[in-house]
């Protein structure tokens, strides 16, 4: 649910989401579509199919227990290399270096001064990670970045202010081309982003016709309209019916 959305947004759904799915046989039990209804308001609904996707693997592979080890995490559905680390450092406490783009701007601009590969960047984290309580140093990490290292840099009060490189160097900031920063996503207002939540929304309410899609997406060009359609049915979170639509899988 963190992955491109603010925790703050994150809280609420999350609670409601465990009340409703607290363990993957749950997860994996539960008709796509009532896990689509239970997402609603977060977006990305592709992570909501991945993550009950990764249920069923945790339940058929793992005895319905999460993995801990990083590569047996990065291999479930929609894990990334992010994602996997941030579960084995945070949930098991393993000792491995989280980078997300907090992290990577903060070592861009104070570590190194110079814009990261991604293997440069996971090196330097590496090298950082301490041995005692990589958790807690990860969280701060985070927290460094996203209070003071944020995308427009908060220097005052940092308290690596005095050791950045970058403010020692000075010139061009290295992160915004460095690996792992997230580059700023275009608008979501017209965007298809909104109108595939649009019609999600609608077939949360129960099946509809073509033509009832159609007039719901009123204001979209016919192509588009057939085009953000077709895109979710590709992507399995809604089901061509004799009629026309259906949330979910058949």
């Amino acid at each position: 649910m963190l992955q491109q959305t603010p925790a703050a947004r994150v809280v609420g759904p999350w609670r409601a989401f465990l009340d409703l799915y607290p363990t993957p046989e749950a997860l994996a039990a539960a008709p796509l579509s009532a896990v689509l209804t239970a997402w609603r308001g977060l977006g990305y609904h592709r992570r909501a199919r991945d993550l009950q996707r990764a249920a069923a693997v945790i339940v058929e592979g793992h005895g319905g227990r999460v993995p801990e080890a990083v590569e047996a995490l990065r291999a479930l559905p929609g894990v990334g290399e992010y994602t996997a680390r941030a579960v084995a450092a945070f949930a098991f406490g393993a000792r491995v270096a989280v980078v997300d783009t907090n992290v990577a701007r903060v070592l861009a601009r104070a570590v190194a001064g110079r814009p990261l590969a991604p293997r440069e960047a996971r090196e330097e984290a590496a090298a950082l990670l301490g041995r005692r309580d990589p958790r807690r140093f990860n969280q701060a990490m985070i927290d460094l970045g996203a209070r003071h290292c944020a995308a427009r840099p908060r220097c005052g009060g940092c308290p690596l202010e005095r050791v950045c490189a970058w403010r020692a160097a000075g010139g061009d900031d290295p992160a915004p081309a460095s690996a792992h920063v997230t580059r700023p996503q275009a608008p979501f207002t017209g965007s298809d982003r909104q109108w595939r939540g649009r019609a999600l929304e609608r077939l949360r309410g129960g099946p509809a016709t073509v033509r009832e899609m159609h007039r719901h997406l009123t204001g979209l060009e016919p192509a588009r309209r057939r085009r953000v359609l077709e895109g979710l049915v590709g992507d399995g979170l809604v089901t061509r019916t004799r009629e026309g639509f259906a949330l979910g899988r058949p």
